[in-house]
């Protein structure tokens, strides 16, 4: 349709009420979001600003003139840069005053629940602009918008001196029009309020931050401007397909077109596309729709829009997209910056994007507001697939029963449609958009039923997502968050419990609970939330991926979460830190629950992203030795394997560099295939001594990593423990018993030939990490792991001497471990003998374990401390990066070199974390201070080795990772067993098959000094 032109608004006299629940009025409709040639004016860039505590104690100037007054004088203000949150402690230089501080809750609102009403504690940020629009500017601008895509809190908007409107939806664009107030100068504030009736809408586990975090722009209208343009471009059996419908300002003609297509669409009507291609995450094929109502010089406008061609199905309970399955391999993504808050940078937002793809990520849900538009302008470029989120999120009203929850009372209606239309319509032109979801942690209620009525009025081409509507009433998807891989598992197979006995699902009067359930039945199935990436962990990755492959009703899911929120501050003492809630003064917080990512808020890959991109992997190899075959598993969903090459190369200590290309025929989507290895890699994957991978990586540079960027991998190791010591090292000290050096006191080695060893005791306990803190979701109530290891008295363990006998042949000692105040403990036996010139240590646990007692414990292993820092750290084993036993995906065999603080994964609260797994041979070597010598660990059965400049105890005492001191010695711990990371900081807790319970364990170690 043409000539269909945005209404004119009429302007609203004074700032909308704050306690006021209705959409705010003055703002022009929701249109598209596209490129176009009229004039654009950028008003980024540095603001003059001021903070006060609320807005009655905003001060008048010397000549009494409020701030909207375009002569008001800000002189003794200073400068902001836009956009940002003001909050942020990076602007304390260029501000020069106070600013506020950011507020970080999960759930909880920071201010009492009594909606609509905002605190009367309530910070504002003025924010003023001077800038000057030139006259050819304001020729083309008859109908001239102000834009800003996002205002965190609510804005109050002057231009000129005249009020222009008030913004409501922190992460939705609002668009004045402002063409008769403009002048070749001009004066724009905004008054940013941190509360309003809004913000019961936005209870989103993040920081509470104002500002304006996003682009403000004025945009010139000419006279024949379109003011939106809608394409619906779909794929069929039988091809795409194309509908454009247009609105403009005027009956000039217009015209449509694709030129790489050759292609003229008359708007209105849909037509058939025969030589487009499909669009999907995997082949991102883009086209350009341009639309122009003629030239500018005579008063026309050109705007282009990027689309692709796919349509979104669910097919007996299958989600499709362009009819084939599609698994979503995805992640949620806050938008956060350390330094600007809600403001991200371009280039920051295109490396967050590039790492997913690095680490094959091929869904975002956009948790839990819809994002700025350049994140799904790339995600169309570079292929994702999208679940855009409305800012929408009541979670805190849960807390008391969920009365007087906005999602459920009829005056909050018309404000959450406004924000369904917003999200909808700035967005439906891109490809990369599947699914639309209408908020997150809001309960239910009738308006979530508006909503989704308003969306499906504007778009029925996707369907619709929200995990609160467990019964499904209003959505196409059902989805859940952190449930249990056995609940998961159910739903694969389609044996989940009737809906009325699902206590996660609250059914309203008019509900009937089999029907829904038949209709539930019937849908896709998603986990919107999985595996909590907090601190060291998650664990279960892998399985929870297993039943993704397992099950066609299983669309996937999304890991929480993408990235640490934390803030940088300078230190006292120089250098930043980085921060978490409760480190601003906040009266209610939750602490480090906001450090939850796969990448530190830097942007520093974190060890855990590189597992996801293990259990991510598009291609799933088996290099099978016995059979002599290498099998080739596709996830790809609309692809084949021919954009990756495949390589391999065989390491030993004896010989590197056998290497060699191979060269297989693509695999289609979703399919196996076997391919049989040539006679010289059967040889080598049959000789003893040897580690044979084989990789696949991309066969081409791409946008987001070069050729040869590993994707997938695969290995056979045939090397023993006594085969991994690199040969070019020269050869060990000769030690015999005679160099055991053993307190008779307490029967702990003092000494390993010239070696001075410290601090040496069986270890059960570590500094507990975020998973065990928290009390798994499948636990019934039971405690934390850590609160169980704590009353336990894991962390204050007692050793007493039993016995110390020497012979020529052996030293034997005999120790009892306890914890004070328990009555369970342990015999440990520890046997010396030298052997081949190394001292070997057979040590044998034995738990006495009162009936009763669930004695679990958090690892077993030897632990001491060398004096001095270690430089290098080099093993055989798996790595380079570290592993639990439900982690380490990434973790493969092979020889590593590390320096000491390569083998730390820092955490910005300090935890366990940097275990190497299945360790067979070590080397510690070039202490900064104290002897000189190398230590040397050999593990026939493999250990998992921890080396850091911390002990245990230090490491639980300490709050932030910039407080944590090095002590000059490095510590040691040698793993025979460990308890697995799980994910219970939120979701479940460890899985059988990796917890930890009292047993008896052996182990051997080797030691020899070089």
């Amino acid at each position: 349709m043409t000539a269909d032109a945005l209404p004119s608004v009429p302007r609203p006299a004074a700032p909308h009420p704050l306690d006021d629940v209705r959409p705010a009025p003055g703002a022009l409709a929701p249109v598209a979001t596209v490129d176009t040639d009229a004039p654009v004016l950028s008003l980024d860039g540095l603001w003059r600003f001021r903070w006060a505590p609320s807005a009655r104690a905003a001060e008048l100037d010397a000549a009494g003139r409020s701030v909207e007054h375009p002569d008001f004088d800000d002189s003794a203000w200073g400068g902001i840069a836009v956009p940002s949150s003001f909050t942020m402690p990076v602007h304390d230089a260029t501000v020069g005053g106070p600013h506020g501080a950011p507020a970080y809750t999960n759930v909880k609102y920071p201010f009492p629940l009594d909606p609509p009403n905002p605190p009367d504690e309530n910070p504002i940020g003025d924010h003023r602009l001077r800038f000057s629009a030139d006259p050819a500017f304001i020729a083309s601008a008859e109908r001239a918008q102000l834009r800003f895509e996002g205002i965190e809190g609510a804005g109050d908007v002057w231009l000129n001196g005249t009020f222009v409107g008030s913004t409501r939806g922190s992460r939705l664009p609002t668009v004045f029009e402002v063409g008769d107030l403009l002048a070749a100068s001009n004066v724009l504030v905004v008054r940013v309020h941190t509360f309003s009736a809004a913000s019961y809408l936005e209870d989103q586990d993040e920081w509470w931050n104002p500002g304006i975090i996003r682009s403000v722009t004025l945009r010139a209208r000419p006279a024949h401007a379109i003011d939106d343009v809608r394409a619906e471009a779909a794929w069929g059996p039988s091809g795409a397909s194309l509908r454009v419908d247009v609105r403009a300002a005027s009956d000039a003609p217009i015209t449509a077109e694709i030129a790489e297509l050759g292609l003229t669409v008359t708007p209105g009507i849909e037509v058939a596309v025969p030589d487009a291609q499909p669009w999907s995450a995997e082949s991102p094929q883009l086209y350009t729709l341009r639309v122009s109502s003629g030239p500018a010089e005579a008063g026309g406008e050109t705007v282009e829009t990027r689309i692709g061609f796919r349509t979104v199905a669910i097919v007996d309970g299958v989600f499709q997209v362009n009819g084939a399955p599609v698994q979503l391999r995805g992640v949620n993504r806050h938008e956060h910056h350390p330094d600007f808050g809600r403001a991200v940078p371009y280039e920051t937002l295109v490396r967050d994007l590039h790492l997913m793809k690095r680490h094959n990520v091929n869904a975002i849900r956009t948790s839990h507001y819809p994002p700025h538009p350049d994140l799904l302008d790339l995600a169309d470029k570079l292929g994702f697939w999208v679940i855009d989120e409305c800012d929408l999120e009541t979670h805190g009203f849960g807390d008391v029963g969920w009365r007087e929850n906005p999602t459920d009372g009829p005056q909050w209606e018309a404000a959450l449609r406004d924000r369904a239309a917003r999200m909808v319509e700035r967005d439906k032109n891109h490809p990369s958009i599947i699914l639309w979801s209408l908020g997150n942690e809001a309960g239910v209620g009738r308006n979530l039923a508006a909503m989704a009525d308003e969306i499906r009025g504007r778009d029925a081409t996707r369907p619709l997502h929200y995990e609160g509507d467990q019964a499904s009433v209003d959505v196409d998807v059902w989805s859940r968050m952190y449930a249990s891989h056995a609940d998961v598992e159910l739903i694969g197979q389609g044996l989940e419990p009737p809906l009325g006995d699902d206590p996660w699902v609250k059914l309203g009067p008019d509900n009937d609970p089999v029907a829904l359930h038949e209709r539930r039945r019937g849908m896709p199935f998603v986990l919107c939330e999985y595996v909590h990436a907090m601190g060291t962990g998650p664990g279960g990755m892998t399985e929870y991926q297993e039943l993704f492959d397992r099950y066609p009703r299983l669309m996937g899911g999304f890991v929480w979460e993408w990235l640490e929120h934390g803030i940088h501050r300078a230190l006292p003492g120089g250098g930043t830190g980085t921060f978490y809630g409760g480190d601003f003064g906040e009266p209610l917080h939750d602490g480090n629950f906001v450090i939850d990512g796969l990448i530190a808020a830097d942007r520093t890959p974190r060890a855990q992203l590189a597992d996801l991109a293990a259990v991510f992997s598009p291609v799933v190899l088996d290099l099978d030795a016995e059979a002599g075959v290498l099998r080739v598993r596709s996830r790809l969903d609309h692809t084949d394997t021919s954009r990756y090459a495949f390589h391999f190369r065989v390491e030993s200590t004896v010989v590197n560099g056998a290497a060699g290309w191979l060269v297989l025929e693509p695999v289609p989507p979703r399919e196996t295939r076997e391919f049989a290895l040539a006679d010289d890699l059967l040889a080598l994957v049959r000789t003893p001594g040897v580690v044979v991978t084989v990789e696949a990586s991309e066969s081409d540079d791409t946008a987001w990593a070069p050729r040869g960027w590993v994707v997938a991998r695969a290995q056979v190791v045939t090397t023993g423990a006594a085969d991994v010591r690199p040969v070019e090292l020269t050869a060990a000290s000769i030690l015999s018993l005679s160099d055991l050096v053993i307190d008779d006191a307490t029967g702990a080695v003092t000494a390993l030939g010239s070696q001075a060893v410290e601090d040496w005791r069986l270890e059960l306990w570590r500094a507990p990490i975020d998973n065990d803190r928290g009390a798994g979701w499948d636990t019934g109530g039971a405690p934390s792991d850590a609160e169980r290891w704590e009353s336990l008295g894991l962390d204050r363990l007692r050793s007493r001497l039993v016995s110390l006998e020497r012979t020529p042949e052996r030293v034997e000692v005999v120790t009892r471990i306890g914890a004070a105040a328990l009555d369970w403990s342990l015999t440990a036996t520890w046997v010396f003998t030298a052997e081949s010139g190394a001292l070997r240590l057979a040590v044998d646990l034995q738990p006495h374990v009162p009936e009763g007692v669930d004695l679990r414990w958090a690892r077993a292993g030897v632990s001491f401390a060398l004096p001095g820092l270690v430089d290098e750290v080099r093993w055989f084993g798996r790595g380079p990066g570290p592993a639990y036993p439900d982690t380490g995906q990434a973790a493969h065999w092979g020889w590593f070199t590390r320096t000491l603080d390569g083998m730390l994964e820092r955490t910005v609260r300090p935890q366990e974390s940097g275990a190497r797994a299945d360790v067979r041979w070590a080397r510690l070597a070039g202490a900064s201070s104290g002897p000189s010598s190398a230590l040397e660990v050999v593990a026939p059965e493999g250990v998992a080795l921890t080396v850091r400049p911390w002990s245990t105890e230090t490491l639980a005492a300490t709050t932030h990772d910039h407080l944590l001191v090095r002590d000059a010695r490095t510590h040691i711990v040698l793993d025979l067993a460990q308890h697995g990371a799980g994910t219970a900081a939120c979701g479940p807790g460890v899985l059988p098959q990796y917890q930890l319970h009292a047993r008896p364990l052996r182990g051997v170690l080797e030691f020899r000094v070089s």
